[in-house]
């Protein structure tokens, strides 16, 4: 990189199921810095803070400069690249969660295109940077980032105006299915069960938690379950196997196997009983 670019990052972890910052940072790039053609597996809005370059979906194409924006959405297709001459510095924020599709309904974006120019007197670039500046692992400072993207997200709804109508029925199915997930993870529930909590079809559920949450409701009840049991066995100093029983799962190698897939190292690893002292 050359030396006068830049760039600022952090890339988390962590799973949140209700809104978490996956990513965010600052970057001024080099003439034809570029990413993609790719997909993601969460929203990204990139603010161009200066310079210009060109972002690509859907088969189309924008020449963006400063004060636009651009929206990558989960699972489709994207691009960009920095121009050649006057390549762009950017913030960006990326995030997900059952709540994101929600939050992002009540911004207008997922109406309009995927780019949008922004007023002059917005204070985006101040608000993606706070958030950048207070980044990190811990669990302070991902609340922290949580509460900066939702001030950006918020300026976004007042800029653009999008709401979503209070009579959302299926969001609010939606919710209802949350909160009996978030009382009862622990007992032996399944999808019937919390169909059954939110008064509707264990079909139509499924139809509800793709529109709104990106993920298939067993898809969601498991990640609760592996995102509390891997706060029990960082906090609560449980066994791998208390751990497990605590969030839901009576059989431990199934709950190791699973653990796995979603947070990438074994239970064993969070579990403070098997670290060793140097």
């Amino acid at each position: 990189m050359k030396k006068d670019a830049f760039r600022r990052s952090y890339k988390g972890e962590s799973y949140n199921l209700g809104l978490a910052v996956y990513s965010c940072g600052i970057q001024r790039c080099p003439p034809s810095h570029s990413w993609g053609p790719g997909i993601r597996d969460h929203y990204l809005i990139h603010y161009i803070v200066r310079g210009k370059g060109r972002f690509s979906t859907g088969g189309r194409t924008w020449q963006l400069r400063a004060g636009d924006a651009f929206l990558v959405r989960p699972k489709i297709i994207a691009s960009y690249q920095a121009d050649q001459e006057q390549p762009w510095e950017y913030d960006w924020v990326g995030f997900n969660g059952s709540d994101a599709s929600h939050l992002l309904c009540q911004t207008g974006l997922l109406d309009m295109a995927p780019v949008f120019h922004c007023p002059p007197d917005n204070h985006f670039h101040e608000l993606l940077t706070n958030i950048t500046s207070v980044s990190g692992s811990s669990s302070s400072a991902e609340t922290r980032m949580e509460s900066g993207l939702l001030l950006f997200l918020a300026n976004l709804m007042d800029t653009f105006g999008g709401q979503m109508p209070r009579s959302d029925v299926g969001y609010s199915y939606v919710q209802k299915a949350i909160q009996f997930i978030d009382r009862n993870y622990s007992s032996d529930i399944d999808i019937a069960h919390i169909a059954q909590s939110a008064g509707v079809s264990r079909s139509h559920l499924y139809r509800l938690f793709m529109t709104y949450i990106n993920m298939p409701p067993n898809e969601y009840l498991t990640r609760y379950r592996i995102n509390k049991a891997a706060s029990f066995l960082r906090e609560g100093g449980l066994t791998v196997g208390e751990a497990a029983y605590s969030a839901g799962f009576s059989d431990q190698l199934y709950f190791s196997r699973v653990f796995k897939k979603y947070m990438g190292i074994p239970p064993s690893q969070l579990c403070p009983r098997n670290f060793k002292r140097k």
